[in-house]
C-alpha cells in the first residue's frame, strides 16, 4: 500500500499523549495519516481514529471546545477509539462523572482491582474473542495486547473480545461503524499491527 493507493486516516487531536505513536504505527503500515481538529474534516474523513491518554473529563472538554462532539455523533464511516478514545465512545464514565459521546450504550467504570491486582492495570493480557468481526480477522483467543488503564467498559452485546483484571471487561467493542480497543495497538506488537491493518483495509468504509 503506497502512494495514491494508500488508505487515508484522520487522527482526532483530542490532546492525547499517544497521538504521535499511533500516527507512526499507521504510517508503518503504509497509511497516509492526517491529524485533524475541525468539525468538517471529522465528519467527512473516510476513516477516523480517536486516540487518547489521560482523563475522560479533560478529553471531553477539549472535544466540546473544538466543536467536535456533535461532529463525531453525526459522522458516518469507520471510527476506531483507542484506550481513552474507546471509553469516550460510551454514554458516560465514572472518571469525573462525565457525559461522553454516546455512540455505544453503557457507562465506563473504575476497575475494582483486588488482592495482588494493582490499579491502574498495566501490562499484557490475553484476549478472549467473543464474536467474529472483520477488525479481529487473524486475531485468536489468547493473543496478547498491552493495556494501561484504570477504567473499563463492561461486557455487553457490543463486545467483540474481553479480558480480565479483577473481573471481566470489554477489550474490543463494536456498534455499527464504531469500533474501540481498550488496549494500545501501537504498543501491542503483531496483535496490534494486525488490528490496525484490519481497520485500514478490512472493515467496510
Amino acid at each position: 500500500m503506497s502512494g495514491a493507493d494508500a488508505v487515508e486516516v484522520l487522527l482526532v487531536d483530542a490532546g492525547g499523549a499517544n497521538l504521535g505513536s499511533v500516527r507512526y504505527a499507521f504510517e508503518r503500515l503504509g497509511a497516509r495519516v492526517r491529524i485533524g481538529r475541525e468539525p468538517g474534516e471529522v465528519r467527512s474523513a473516510a476513516r477516523l481514529v480517536l486516540p487518547g491518554v489521560g482523563a475522560a473529563g479533560t478529553a471531553m472538554a477539549r472535544l466540546r471546545e473544538l466543536g467536535l462532539v456533535e461532529a463525531l455523533r453525526a459522522r458516518r464511516g469507520p471510527v476506531l477509539g483507542i484506550c481513552l478514545g474507546m471509553q469516550l465512545l460510551f454514554e458516560s464514565s465514572d472518571e469525573g462523572d462525565v457525559e461522553c459521546l454516546g455512540l455505544l450504550p453503557g457507562r465506563v467504570r473504575r476497575l475494582a482491582g483486588g488482592p495482588g491486582l494493582r490499579v491502574p492495570h498495566m501490562g499484557w493480557n490475553g484476549l478472549c474473542v467473543v464474536r467474529a468481526d472483520s477488525l479481529l480477522s487473524g486475531v485468536g483467543d489468547g493473543d496478547t495486547a498491552y493495556f494501561v488503564h484504570s477504567y473499563a467498559a463492561p461486557v455487553g452485546d457490543f463486545t467483540l473480545a474481553a479480558t480480565g483484571h479483577g473481573g471481566q471487561f470489554s477489550a474490543v467493542v463494536r456498534q455499527g461503524d464504531c469500533w474501540g480497543v481498550q488496549f494500545h495497538p501501537e504498543r501491542s506488537a503483531a496483535t496490534g499491527a494486525r488490528i490496525l491493518q484490519n481497520f485500514l483495509t478490512g472493515v467496510p468504509a
